[in-house]
């Protein structure tokens, strides 16, 4: 019982890190999908490179540089912040690659037809483009949630004292008698919010295939 009430005191921290970085990532993502979008060349090449540098660095390494490397005078990341803005940098590159993905199912006939009523570019995109792709794109998103629950445990690496903090912590102050137990408590409380986000994302995705 003891290990239960010690794991899920991280439980608040788990939840509000994988909620502020996935916040970070819904907006964050956007500008990038401009970028990768764009019509100019270079600023795709750019936001491309940008985009690809975040995702192909392991989400540990961009926590440890936040806390461990980034000192501006006398300004250093703590560890929540550090955890948040480094999984919310994360997710808005995946993010970013999601909605690209969801302008890119889209006919183009969706613009023609947006321009032959008179609609400027802002308005297409905005009224006609922009709530299609959401659409399509909000099973991936759902999905990237789910994903991101599991890896919001990185940050406690760092010292965020969220349920897998939490867990090592029990373990360490009751040597004897703790066990793994903590460790599994933690285990089924991670399914236990992966679960209805998983059947959510599939129940969505099985929605959108039958109006297809």
């Amino acid at each position: 019982m003891e290990a239960i009430v010690a794991v899920l005191l991280g439980l608040p921290m788990t939840l509000l890190v994988t909620a502020a970085a996935f916040a970070i990532g819904l907006i964050g993502g956007i500008p990038l999908m401009l970028g990768l979008r764009s019509r100019h060349r270079v600023v795709r090449l750019v936001v491309r490179f940008v985009v690809d540098l975040i995702r192909g660095i392991p989400p540990i390494v961009w926590l440890f540089v936040l806390f461990f490397g980034v000192s501006i005078g006398a300004f250093r990341f703590n560890a929540l912040a550090a955890a948040i803005v480094g999984l919310g940098v994360i997710s808005a590159a995946y993010v970013a690659e999601i909605y690209r993905g969801g302008f890119a199912t889209l006919p183009t006939g969706q613009t023609e037809a947006a321009r032959a009523l008179g609609l400027g570019r802002r308005a297409t995109f905005v009224r006609v483009l922009a709530p299609q792709a959401a659409r399509t794109a909000l099973p991936s998103i759902t999905t990237f949630l789910l994903a991101l629950v599991k890896d919001s445990s990185i940050a406690s690496t760092i010292g965020v004292t969220d349920m897998v903090f939490a867990a090592n912590t029990f373990v360490r102050q009751n040597p004897m008698t703790a066990g793994l137990t903590p460790f599994f408590v933690a285990a089924a409380v991670y399914v236990a919010i992966s679960i209805p986000l998983a059947i959510v994302a599939r129940r969505l995705d099985s929605r959108l295939r039958r109006s297809a």
